[in-house]
């Protein structure tokens, strides 16, 4: 599988817009090459660089196997299933990183799942997601971007 961006090329810094110093909306995603034993899909963003460990951004789950992408902003236009981030919101939380603590890697995951649906329940947690997952996980792919304050 592939994932990338047209905002942002793998290893490189995200715009502004995409984080918490800018508009803090989901920036656009496209993948290629899902296995055609996929069932589903779930879509993660986390920062491993985080001070207090890694810290969850987004979880996007039970995407359909033949969708091939989100358009910038698709976290803010209500129609996914999304978890609980760790800024304690549903749906997308930016990079903000902390000040002065140099580059954070945002990893943007896309899973390939055998389930075409994850049992968790609404307001549940990336974590949570990311577990159940991994669970049922046939694939993956990683887009990394940058960012720092």
């Amino acid at each position: 599988m592939k994932l990338a961006s047209s905002a942002f090329a793998d290893g490189s810094s995200l715009p502004q817009r995409f984080t918490c110093d800018g508009e803090n909306i989901s920036p656009p995603l496209q993948w290629s090459g899902v296995p055609s034993t996929a069932r589903s899909l779930v879509l993660l963003c986390s920062d491993p660089d985080a001070p207090a460990g890694t810290w969850h951004h987004w979880a996007v789950y039970d995407l359909l196997p033949d969708q091939a992408g989100l358009a910038e902003g698709a976290a803010q236009a209500g129609n996914l299933k999304q978890a609980l981030n760790d800024f304690k919101t549903i749906g997308y939380g930016g990079p903000c990183p902390p000040r002065g603590h140099g580059v954070h890697h945002y990893h943007f995951q896309l899973l390939a799942l055998s389930t075409d649906h994850l049992k968790v329940h609404p307001g549940t947690s990336c974590r949570e997601v990311a577990h159940k997952a991994r669970q049922f996980t046939l694939a993956e792919t990683t887009l990394i971007g940058t960012y720092r304050r």
